[in-house]
């Protein structure tokens, strides 16, 4: 069910609703003055209408929350859409930079990626994508990777993944007691860890 008819259809319940307090009400009055004469019949009548009205609220709560249920889906599907993506990409650049070198194959791979992320990323990450792309080429434009080359790529890496953490993870991120500025530095420092070490 689409959030548009979800919301027809929580519109359409909170108008019968209206209709049946205003005619029950009217009902009432009329069923009280016509059957009092009658045993029990004016319990029956209210018992009749509080049943109608509770299978109206009922109804009318139950698909609120099918819409709230439906967004919360949407919003875990996509969110894993964009890990995988993302996930793939990095150890796409993994293989590069292990390998050494470029070929048609990979730089084809690298566009197809441009379009993946395109569809997925949000525009901080995308604009920081564009950043990585930039010092990419410019390194891998003889189709080697030497040492120079990737650590160029691994720190423009570190930086991209800044934005993408922030994209998987922001709100989580919020909640802890490390700021965001913090968080950024951490990685860029481990990524300079990284590049220490790999030398010695």
């Amino acid at each position: 069910m689409n959030p548009k008819k979800v919301r027809q259809n929580t519109l359409r319940y909170f108008a019968l609703t209206i209709i049946l307090a205003v005619s029950g009400y009217m009902f009432l009055r009329l069923a009280y003055q016509v059957s009092a004469a009658w045993p029990f019949t004016q319990e029956i009548v209210v018992t009749v209408l509080g049943t109608i009205a509770t299978v109206l609220i009922t109804a009318l709560l139950l698909n609120q929350q099918t819409a709230v249920e439906l967004r919360k889906e949407q919003s875990i599907k996509f969110l894993e859409l964009k890990k995988e993506v993302y996930t793939a990409f990095i150890d796409f650049i993994e293989h590069l930079l292990t390998k050494g070198r470029l070929d048609k194959t990979d730089r084809l791979r690298m566009q197809v990626f441009s379009h993946r992320l395109a569809v997925i990323a949000s525009p901080e990450v995308l604009e920081q994508y564009n950043r990585f792309q930039k010092a990419f080429y410019k390194v891998s434009d003889d189709d080697t990777l030497d040492r120079r080359d990737s650590d160029t790529i691994s720190h423009e890496l570190a930086e991209l993944t800044v934005k993408i953490r922030l994209d998987l993870v922001g709100e989580l991120d919020e909640g802890s007691h490390f700021r965001q500025d913090e968080i950024t530095a951490q990685i860029l420092r481990n990524q300079a860890t990284d590049e220490k070490h790999q030398h010695n």
